[in-house]
């Protein structure tokens, strides 16, 4: 018979199952994760050649949105500068005096939409067509100066929209001593047409190109897996689950968007700075003001971002679509 004693140390030296810790097993996860990450970037270049031509096929597809987003920052300044600049002018009727200029002036003065108000004479109206027309010497010989007194009339921030400016315009050709109105506001408003429908163009094509990239990562992770065939059977023999098996995949398309990105970066750095010139040259033919703006760091972030989301979305629907009809014979 067994003593008390013995009983004790027989059971105190068997053997004891250890409970693994929630840390312990959090840990083990990470670093299987951060191992399969490390792996399928080393399985990326087996096929150097492969791989090099699928990222820069990526990058260029998302250069083109990237490209455009640029554009558009630097021509919203230009349509917002647009709309602020509807100056209204006022042809004054011949034969007024000055003193009726004044009465007009002060009178266009107390309208609450009206901000600056700006007087051409008619001597200085002359002058100014003399120079910008290069007849001076010809209009010399005229009997009299032809052309009228002009008010410049500019409207306040909150009346410069196009409807409110025809309210505006409406009054002032009310005005007896105004003799013609004219506003720019309808070139404005075709000049923002234009603006506007060449943004929704770019953003349907930007999008077309996002779906360029999703076909283009689906289609290599499905050439990946029906590559890996054989070896995605033994995996399953020997007890492997589909989402350790999947994941190497996943990471391989996240991998592949995420370099896309950085390239399609590159890119567009590339080519504004190759595109400065030209534009500050004609810019500066019109003694403008004007630098061009470039991806800041939360757009940058966005884009990286967006790629290597695209990436992950491609190769999710892929193995969903091909790893799981893979089974072992």
């Amino acid at each position: 018979m067994i003593k008390q004693n013995d009983k004790n140390k027989i059971l105190s030296g068997s053997p004891r199952i250890k409970k693994v810790s929630l840390w312990g097993r959090a840990s083990a996860f990470v670093g299987q994760h951060i191992q399969q990450f490390f792996d399928s970037f080393a399985e990326l270049w087996k096929t150097p050649f492969s791989t090099l031509m699928t990222i820069l096929v990526l990058g260029l597809a998302l250069s083109l949105p990237s490209i455009f987003q640029v554009g558009y920052k630097n021509v919203a300044p230009l349509n917002s500068q647009l709309a602020g600049a509807s100056e209204i002018n006022l042809f004054l009727k011949k034969g007024i005096s000055e003193q009726r200029v004044k009465v007009l002036i002060n009178k266009l003065g107390l309208y609450d939409d009206i901000e600056t108000i700006t007087y051409i004479s008619r001597h200085q109206a002359l002058q100014e067509f003399k120079q910008m027309s290069g007849f001076s010497k010809a209009l010399n010989y005229l009997d009299e100066n032809p052309l009228p007194g002009v008010l410049v009339v500019i409207p306040k921030g909150r009346i410069k929209s196009t409807a409110n400016n025809k309210l505006l315009v409406a009054k002032l050709q009310r005005e007896a001593d105004v003799d013609l109105v004219r506003v720019d506001s309808d070139l404005i408003a075709k000049i923002q047409a234009i603006l506007s429908l060449v943004v929704d163009l770019v953003f349907a094509l930007a999008l077309l190109l996002l779906l360029v990239v999703l076909l283009i990562v689906s289609n290599t992770i499905r050439l990946n897996i029906l590559n890996e065939r054989p070896t995605i059977e033994v995996l399953k023999l020997v007890g492997a689950t589909n989402s350790f098996i999947q994941r190497p995949f996943l990471y391989i398309g996240a991998l592949y968007g995420l370099l896309g990105g950085v390239i399609a970066l590159l890119l567009t750095f590339m080519m504004v700075q190759w595109l400065q010139s030209g534009v500050m040259n004609l810019v500066g033919l019109y003694h403008v003001n004007f630098q061009i703006l470039m991806l800041n760091l939360e757009e940058i972030m966005i884009l990286i971002g967006l790629s290597t989301f695209l990436g992950f979305i491609a190769s999710y629907i892929s193995v969903k679509q091909y790893l799981v009809k893979i089974e072992p014979k």
